[in-house]
C-alpha cells in the first residue's frame, strides 16, 4: 500500500479512543477486516461523528499510522437507519455482525461476505417493526448463509451417520432427528441407537473368554453426542434456511428459537468464542413473549 489507500466498508464496532477518537473495525471490500482511527469523531460537530456510527457504509481515504491508520476522508454511501429504531432488528444486526467479527480476514479481499453481510440487513431493516416472528426468520438464515461463506456449513439434509437424505414425517406428532455439533449435522435417531446396540455388542463379545490368544482390532465409528433434537417443523427450517428465501408459514417463535440456538451453538463452537450479541435476542423474544400471554 501507499501512504494513503481509498477502502470501501461498513463499521462493525466501535469504541472511545482517547479524548475525542473513536477506534473504528470496519469490513472493507478491498482489505477485509481494518481497524482504524476516527480522529475528533466524538467532538459534537465533527464530520465523522456519523459517519463512525455502527452499519454505516463509507468510502474511505485512510492515511498509514505506524500502529493504527487514520480516516481522513469518509463519504457515507449507505446507512441503516430503520434497525436502530426496532430493539429486535438492532439486536439481530449486532448479532450477524459478531459473526462476521468472528470470521472475516485481513488484509485481502471480503468481498463476497461483505456484500452477504449488507444483503441480511437490508432485509432486516425492511421488515415491518411488529414483525418480531420474521427478524427472527431472518436472524436464522443470516446465521446459516455467513457459516456456510465460511466453509461451516452443518449437513442438513442427510444423516452424518448413514448417508441417508432425511425428510421431515409431519404425520408422527412425536417424530424427532438428532442435532450433532461434534458430527457436523443431524442424525437419524434410530441410526444412533443401531450403532450403541453393535457397540454394547462388540463390548460383549471381547469380554467373552476365548482360546486364542489374538485379537481382531475392528475400527468402530464414532457415536456421536447429541446437543439436541429437533421436530419435524424445525427440521423443515433448518434444510429451507439455503434458500434464497425462506417460508414462515407454519412455523412459531418457539420453532424459529430452537433452530437459531442450534445455529448459536454450532457456530460458537467452530468459532471457538461465545456470541455475546444472543443474549440480546434472547431477552427481547422472552419479553415479547411475556408481553403477548
Amino acid at each position: 500500500m501507499t501512504k494513503t489507500y481509498k477502502a470501501t466498508g461498513i463499521n462493525l464496532k466501535t469504541q472511545g479512543f482517547g479524548e475525542s477518537d473513536r477506534l473504528v473495525t470496519i469490513l472493507t471490500q478491498e482489505f477485509g477486516l481494518i481497524r482504524v482511527i476516527a480522529p475528533g469523531s466524538r467532538k459534537h460537530n465533527s464530520s465523522l461523528g456519523g459517519r463512525s456510527g455502527m452499519f454505516v457504509v463509507n468510502e474511505l481515504l485512510i492515511a498509514k499510522g505506524r500502529s493504527l491508520d487514520k480516516i481522513t476522508q469518509a463519504q457515507t454511501v449507505k446507512s441503516y437507519p430503520g434497525l436502530a429504531k426496532n430493539l429486535g432488528k438492532l439486536a439481530a444486526s449486532q448479532y450477524l455482525a459478531e459473526i462476521v467479527l468472528c470470521q472475516a480476514l485481513s488484509e485481502q479481499p471480503q468481498e463476497d461476505l461483505y456484500k452477504l453481510l449488507n444483503e441480511h440487513l437490508n432485509r432486516l431493516e425492511a421488515l415491518p417493526n411488529k414483525d418480531n416472528e420474521s427478524v427472527l426468520a431472518h436472524l436464522t438464515q443470516g446465521v446459516f448463509h455467513l457459516l456456510s461463506i465460511a466453509g461451516l456449513t452443518p449437513q442438513v439434509q442427510v444423516c452424518c451417520l448413514t448417508g441417508r437424505t432425511l425428510t421431515p414425517d409431519f404425520t408422527d406428532p412425536h417424530w424427532q432427528v438428532g442435532f450433532s455439533i461434534t458430527a457436523g449435522g443431524i442424525v437419524c435417531l434410530q441410526a444412533l441407537e443401531e450403532l450403541k446396540k453393535e457397540r454394547e455388542k462388540n463390548k460383549v463379545s471381547e469380554s467373552s473368554p476365548s482360546s486364542s490368544t489374538y485379537r481382531t482390532i475392528v475400527h468402530q465409528q464414532e457415536i456421536p453426542v447429541l446437543s439436541s433434537r429437533l421436530n419435524a417443523t424445525e427440521l423443515a427450517i433448518l434444510q429451507q434456511l439455503s434458500q434464497s428465501e425462506i417460508e414462515q408459514d407454519t412455523a412459531k417463535d418457539s420453532h424459529w428459537l430452537s433452530v437459531e440456538q442450534i445455529l448459536r451453538f454450532y457456530a460458537q463452537y467452530h468459532f471457538g468464542r461465545p456470541i455475546r450479541s444472543a443474549a440480546l435476542i434472547d431477552s427481547f423474544f422472552a419479553a415479547n413473549h411475556d408481553a403477548t400471554l
